[in-house]
């Protein structure tokens, strides 16, 4: 019932329109249901005397009435079945919302192929409950508020006779729905693995290629396919079962008031119009009665994936705004880790970091693998929650800040480039405010490209104007679409230096007072990374950038280097202060130096 509270929400914004479907159903019912009257009113009148006039007056009268009735039904479905429509489509943006909200440690630890599962399977089983279900139930209702009445007038012997069935119907449906729920429910859980293994293999085809591992995978994916489809008719044979089981109680009904019945309508009892009213009335209550059953299968499948999607939108987000938190003065760019020590499930990877970066400064980090320079970097825009009072913007607490204005302020190019399957255009400009990250419209019309809008740095840049400061124009210019190139899933089609080119061009497009580049170079040779270095010059200035890199080169002209070790700062200066120093950075540089003159060599 938890599960059903929560899901109630959905249904207020379309209460008028289902209180009107409902009226609908009602509606129809009556009329429909005044059918199996007027039939028995016919056989009566027309046994007495048959007259031209009674043989077109009880067929048109009906016709009219089964017309009239027939208007009502559609507009209900038209009504309840657009409506569960509409909420499918909330649900779908609030699932969407919630997962969006959820930082990068939700992903590591939920497959992606899951979360498809449930917003695609779970929520079509929960529509159900919307539509199908409350149509078929209402129906089923009314059916036996309008029509027990009347038959208890036409006979209550016959009514009463009815019950005898009863409790097998209702045992058939407690103990094959309560199986339908646990079954289902086992289901979609284990569509959730078989999506999440072929979203892993399909993204990871080229590994699963260059392994020649595609029968090894496939008979894997086999086994879990065949286990599907053994859990599915499992389910199956449940609810194949309902229907006839609930056939043959109600059939058993039918077969007691036929059995008593007719010897009652030839004493006289009930006349011969009554009887046939009384079994038309039973046919219909039988229909409803199965789709009661119906009912009850729509149900427990539904309430199956509304928990297993409700458990999503209940997880709240771990890093988010603070209920009081309001709109800060715009970022200019200072930044100051104080005093920051900060732990992964316990383990320490960042210890007693004291640092102030002045406005427009360039700091560079370096240091071998695992030695906490992404992790430092990715606590300024939050990707990564710093502890309280630990990381400060324009000496504010980054957590004072709105998400959305901190991170609007900052571009930031991961380790890992992503691109979307889409032009490449769009990729670049896909950080720009107000301005859509869809293809559609974008920021290609007419075969153009479009300027976005300007925000806090100052000028606009164009999408061309940010692929020439990354490096990419010369590239752009061979590709057959130039900007308007698909670039493919993930960016198939591009290079690794392409990619990080193009994700390059897009922090650099959002004209962020602070920029931050984590490794985004590893994937360039020396002579295209100096090119991006010299034009990023000039965008740098007036700007905070931090740098992580491995490559004394990209980094030697920062004007702060900070060499990490296990997690703490071990040596600070620039280039030259660094090399006099002789530490870890000049042992680090004069390595380099040597294997750029051994590649030389060769």
């Amino acid at each position: 019932m938890e599960q059903l509270r929560k899901f109630a929400k959905y249904f207020t914004p379309y209460k008028r329109v289902i209180l009107a479907g409902v009226g609908c159903i009602l509606v129809s019912m009556a009329f429909g249901l005044f059918v199996p009257y007027m039939v028995g009113q016919a056989v009566d009148d027309l046994t007495v005397s048959i007259t031209w006039q009674k043989a077109v007056y009880y067929p048109l009268v009906i016709l009219g009435i089964n017309a009239v009735s027939g208007v009502f039904l559609y507009l209900q479905r038209k009504l309840l079945i657009d409506t569960s429509r509409h909420i499918e489509f909330d649900m779908r943006r609030d699932f969407y919302a919630a997962l969006v909200d959820q930082p990068l440690e939700y992903f590591h630890k939920n497959r992606v192929g899951d979360l498809m599962a449930r917003a695609t399977n779970d929520l079509a089983a929960i529509r159900q409950i919307v539509g199908p279900m409350i149509l078929y139930s209402f129906q089923a209702i009314f059916a036996l508020c309008i029509s027990l009445p009347i038959m208890l007038r036409i006979s209550w012997k016959l009514t009463l006779l009815l019950l005898i069935p009863m409790p097998f119907v209702s045992l058939t449906v407690k103990f094959l729905g309560g199986q339908i729920h646990t079954r289902f429910e086992k289901i979609q859980g284990f569509f959730s693995d078989i999506t999440a293994r072929a979203q892993e293999n399909l993204t990871g085809v080229r590994v699963v290629r260059a392994y020649a591992q595609e029968d090894a995978e496939i008979e894997q994916f086999q086994v879990l396919n065949r286990e599907y489809q053994d859990q599915n008719l499992r389910l199956v044979k449940y609810a194949a079962a309902m229907r006839p089981l609930l056939f043959f109680f109600i059939g058993l009904g039918f077969v007691i008031i036929v059995a008593v019945g007719v010897p009652m309508a030839v004493r006289g009892e009930i006349t011969a119009g009554d009887f046939t009213a009384f079994i038309l009335y039973l046919q219909r209550m039988i229909w409803y009665l199965i789709a009661l059953g119906y009912v009850v299968n729509l149900y427990q499948r539904g309430t199956a994936s509304l928990k297993r999607f409700n458990a999503i939108l209940e997880q709240e987000p771990a890093i988010k705004d603070a209920p009081d938190t309001r709109e800060q003065p715009p970022i200019k760019g200072e930044i100051e880790f104080r005093d920051l020590t900060f732990a992964y499930n316990g383990r320490p990877v960042l210890e007693n970091i004291d640092l102030t970066i002045k406005q427009g400064k360039t700091v560079a980090f370096v240091g071998k693998t695992g030695s906490g320079k992404s992790t430092l970097v990715s606590l300024v825009p939050r990707l990564i929650d710093a502890p309280p009072g630990s990381v400060f913007v324009d000496g504010k607490p980054v957590r004072d800040y709105p998400l959305a204005q901190l991170r609007r302020a900052i571009g930031f190019v991961p380790q890992e480039t992503f691109l979307f399957s889409d032009t490449l255009a769009n990729n670049i400009a896909f950080g720009v405010k107000g301005e859509p990250p869809a293809s559609a419209g974008g920021f290609l019309g007419n075969g153009g490209i479009k300027k976005p809008p300007a925000h806090a740095g100052g000028s606009p840049l164009s999408v061309e104007d940010a692929a020439e400061i990354a490096g990419l124009a010369n590239d752009v210019a061979e590709f057959p679409n130039k900007y308007e190139q698909i670039v493919g899933e993930r960016g198939i089609t591009l290079s690794g230096g392409q990619k990080q080119r193009t994700a390059i061009a897009r922090a650099v497009m959002r004209d962020p007072r602070i920029l931050i580049l984590d490794d985004a170079l590893s994937a360039v040779d020396t002579y295209t990374e100096e090119t991006i270095l010299r034009n990023l010059k000039d965008v740098r200035e007036n700007r905070t950038t931090l740098i992580v890199s491995h490559r004394v080169s990209t980094i030697k002209d920062a004007d702060l280097i900070c060499v990490l070790s296990a997690g703490r700062i071990i040596e600070r200066g620039t280039h030259v202060e660094l090399l006099e120093l002789d530490g870890e950075y000049a042992d680090l540089y004069e390595r380099q130096l040597l294997e750029e003159e051994l590649e030389s060599a060769e």
